[in-house]
């Protein structure tokens, strides 16, 4: 059983001074994730940059979509408040707000919301993720005394963030409340998911999808569906719907592949 960051463990000291010793045991894991490789964790931070790079909300919905799956709490936080335009944030916290997740909005160089994020981390064992160059290291700086992390900049040539953060690790903001830092991705996989199961991850379909007229409704192509109704009444936001029917056909070929 290889260790993870997060484990509980039961280790044999071999030198005090030199803080030296051997894992003899880990301990049951309550969870475990694959991307970001890490165990043990009460909820996740997903932070996205509202600009520079923009917000990809297909990589986005696909965490919420991986988390969802896991059961795990997953609290949205937008950096670079500082830079950002008051009506695109007026808009991603209706989509996702409405879809039932936390929604802050932060700046970390501005030490703007990072009240509002100690508070929802607190007592909490959390892990911090999200694509390179949004401001993971930076938040975390701004929650730490010592402010230890580097941080990395955006590429101008592919609006993409350099990577910084090169594997994960744990930190103690506080008593009893832990962060991850995690090195940044581009993009995701959720094992064991499948197209029938996708539609349980986008939590907006609950109130419609049981009155949809047929049983195993895919809510894309099928007659009387009411979360396609409720679609196009403007209750399911434009980009959730898109970026559902997306993953659903590409778990589809997947499994065309593999048959």
């Amino acid at each position: 059983m290889k260790p993870l960051v997060g484990d509980n463990v039961i280790i044999d000291i071999i030198d005090e001074v030199e803080k030296t010793g051997n894992i003899i045991q880990i301990d049951e894991r309550k969870n475990e994730l694959i991307r970001p490789v890490v165990s043990n964790i009460d909820q996740a931070m997903l932070v996205f940059a509202l600009k520079y790079p923009n917000p990809n909300l297909n990589l986005l919905d696909k965490f919420l979509v991986m988390m969802e799956f896991q059961n795990i709490r997953t609290i949205l936080c937008f950096n670079k408040k500082d830079i950002a335009d008051e009506t695109n944030m007026k808009e991603l916290k209706e989509i996702y707000q409405n879809a039932g997740y936390e929604v802050v909005f932060a700046s970390a160089t501005e030490k703007e919301g990072m009240e509002t994020v100690k508070k929802l981390l607190k007592n909490k064992t959390t892990v911090l993720a999200g694509p390179s160059g949004v401001g993971k290291s930076s938040i975390l700086n701004a929650l730490t005394k010592d402010g230890m992390m580097e941080t990395g900049s955006v590429s101008g040539k592919i609006g993409r963030g350099k990577h910084t953060t090169r594997h994960s690790q744990l930190f103690e903001i506080e008593n009893h409340t832990f962060v991850f830092d995690t090195p940044g991705f581009s993009s995701l996989f959720v094992p064991g998911m499948s197209k029938e199961k996708l539609e349980d991850c986008f939590p907006e379909f609950d109130s419609y999808k049981a009155q949809c007229r047929f049983i195993g409704c895919a809510h894309i192509n099928e007659p009387d569906c009411a979360v396609k109704e409720a679609f196009h009444e403007g209750k399911i936001p434009v980009s959730r719907y898109e970026n559902y029917k997306m993953m659903y056909q590409e778990l589809k070929e997947k499994e065309k592949r593999y048959d």
